[in-house]
């Protein structure tokens, strides 16, 4: 009985660890915090209540597809979502990955239970800076939206967005984005890939990274591995089709894990516009990434040079292009 007893006790002990603790701790905490949202998000929680409205966006009647309707959208949960910190024009988005629970939560996550706001990304602090004093007639194209950190960021100043993101789970971030900001008459998006070509396309999701999913399938495992891969079908669509040629373009921002020379290829005709009308250009130019579409940064410099984007700087993986 003594032995038995020392048995049952050392279990105990190992239960009531310290790591085991912390982890219980997070989880309660998550959960409370889950309860809250969910009393505080209205009665029928199956869709975001925003209302349709085309006052400040663009004609959608001869686009190959309609825009993603939020309405209609299943509401995503749980919403955890925070205002970000640090920027001039702050907003508030939803996380799409909340971690691996209760072991490895999101960084932001932590940062919410410790009373701080969401981590500031760094497009949309570069986004804000572009469009300080621009006029808000012009569009921020948003290609590779994820959960809107650079829609929002052009949204709350005023500016019209149009969005492009092929990922169910980060749209319904969006809208959640959308409603939390009060933008819903800002932003038009489409729950599709940007491309050079109107077909239906093999597009890779990565569990846990949904910000990592992309088009190639070696793209989207190259920093995460482990990671469960799924394929699914998305829309493509060419930007070309969407933004008439009679809209004021400000900045275009493209982030495709690899994609960006397709999306450039799509857009050739927005591209095209004479210097002062021609968009501002930001694109992700990692070339492992674009390797794995078969795909390199010289073929896209080239491109990008034979309509007139001859000058082009280099922050961090991203590209800055300009018309001289």
């Amino acid at each position: 009985m003594a032995n038995a007893w020392k048995r049952e006790h050392s279990k105990t002990q190992k239960l009531l660890s310290p790591k085991t603790l912390l982890s219980l701790l997070i989880l309660i905490l998550i959960l409370i915090l889950y309860l809250c949202f969910s009393f505080l998000s209205p009665k029928n929680p199956t869709f975001i209540p925003t209302t349709a409205s085309y006052k400040t966006q663009i004609s959608t009647q001869n686009v190959p597809i309609p825009p993603f309707n939020c309405r209609n959208s299943p509401q995503s949960h749980p919403i955890i979502a925070n205002q970000v910190e640090n920027l001039k024009y702050p907003f508030i988005y939803s996380l799409a990955d909340l971690g691996s629970l209760p072991d490895k939560p999101h960084k932001n996550i932590v940062r919410l239970l410790k009373g701080k706001p969401f981590r500031r990304p760094d497009i949309s602090a570069t986004v804000q800076d572009f469009l300080e004093g621009k006029n808000r007639d012009g569009f921020f194209v948003d290609v590779g939206a994820n959960v809107g950190m650079a829609s929002f960021a052009a949204a709350v100043m005023g500016f019209r967005v149009l969005a492009f993101e092929p990922v169910l789970e980060n749209l319904q971030r969006i809208c959640d984005g959308i409603w939390f900001n009060r933008i819903e008459e800002l932003i038009t998006v489409f729950e599709a890939a940007a491309s050079d070509r109107n077909v239906n396309i093999t597009f890779h999701k990565l569990v846990g990274r949904l910000d990592n999913s992309a088009v190639s399938a070696v793209g989207a495992k190259l920093a995460f591995k482990s990671n469960e891969e799924i394929a699914v079908q998305v829309r493509s669509i060419l930007l070309d089709e969407v933004i008439p040629e009679s809209e004021p373009v400000l900045l275009l921002k493209i982030d495709v894990q690899g994609w960006e020379y397709h999306v450039l290829k799509g857009a050739k005709k927005l591209l095209s516009r004479k210097k002062g009308e021609a968009p501002y250009l930001i694109y992700e130019e990692d070339e492992r990434l674009l390797q794995a579409s078969n795909t390199t940064a010289k073929e896209i410099r080239d491109f990008l040079s034979s309509l007139g984007y001859t000058h082009c700087t280099q922050h961090g993986t991203d590209a800055h292009c300009t018309k001289n």
